[in-house]
């Protein structure tokens, strides 16, 4: 059920070989429903001013697409990318690595992050006699970080290769450690940055997105 590493197969690198990017082979209604629930949320937390949440979600999902849009290019240069999804698993795949369903989800992980810390962001756990114990924005980015990791390696396990993992050094540990901490440490320190600093942080993030994006898509990279 779970798998921790790649296995370097012939019928792992045959899946990726047979991913249909932008395809819409598969395309069906679930994509305006999520991207409705999307909206939804979105303009929900504007209503009612928390842009705090906007902030954590937007910081999270600008990192996403830096990641995905570096796995496409290690893809394109080395053959594989890190990580992979299946053609039978999704309705639209977005680039090698990410789905639609996947990258909405991703829209919305910061905002959830964000809301599940303490009202006192500050605060922090396993404080005692002085010392200065862990903070509950690391804590709750490495808590959400594992959780994740965890739980792609269910993903990597399913029948229909929801993930594929190609490469043997590639699983659950450098998922965890060099892919969804940078996610949830964005989410949860961004919103408490000073406005300027957070303005240039996410202005600069979603700039070299759009900017990558234009460039690598039609160069037929991504």
């Amino acid at each position: 059920m779970f798998v921790f590493w790649g296995d370097g197969s012939q019928s792992a690198m045959d899946l990726v070989n047979q991913i249909k990017v932008r395809s819409t082979e598969n395309f069906n209604w679930t994509f305006i429903f999520i991207l409705a629930v999307v909206f939804y949320v979105y303009w929900s937390e504007i209503n009612k001013k928390n842009y705090e949440a906007v902030f954590a979600g937007l910081a999270l999902y600008g990192v996403h697409w830096l990641y995905e849009i570096g796995n496409a290019v290690i893809g394109h240069v080395t053959g594989y990318p890190l990580w992979s999804v299946s053609n039978e698993s999704t309705t639209f795949i977005l680039l090698i690595g990410v789905c639609w369903e996947l990258s909405m989800m991703f829209s919305l992980a910061g905002i959830i992050s964000f809301k599940m810390l303490p009202s006192d962001r500050n605060s922090r756990y396993f404080s005692k006699n002085g010392k200065k114990g862990i903070g509950c924005r690391f804590a709750g980015a490495l808590s959400m970080a594992l959780l994740f990791a965890l739980f792609e390696s269910f993903l990597a396990g399913t029948s229909n290769h929801s993930f594929i993992w190609v490469y043997r050094w590639w699983g659950v540990l450098p998922v965890f450690v060099t892919t969804y901490i940078p996610f949830f440490l964005a989410s949860n320190f961004v919103p408490d940055m000073a406005p300027k600093k957070r303005k240039r942080f996410l202005i600069t993030e979603w700039a070299l997105v759009a900017v990558l994006l234009i460039i690598l898509i039609p160069a037929g990279i991504i």
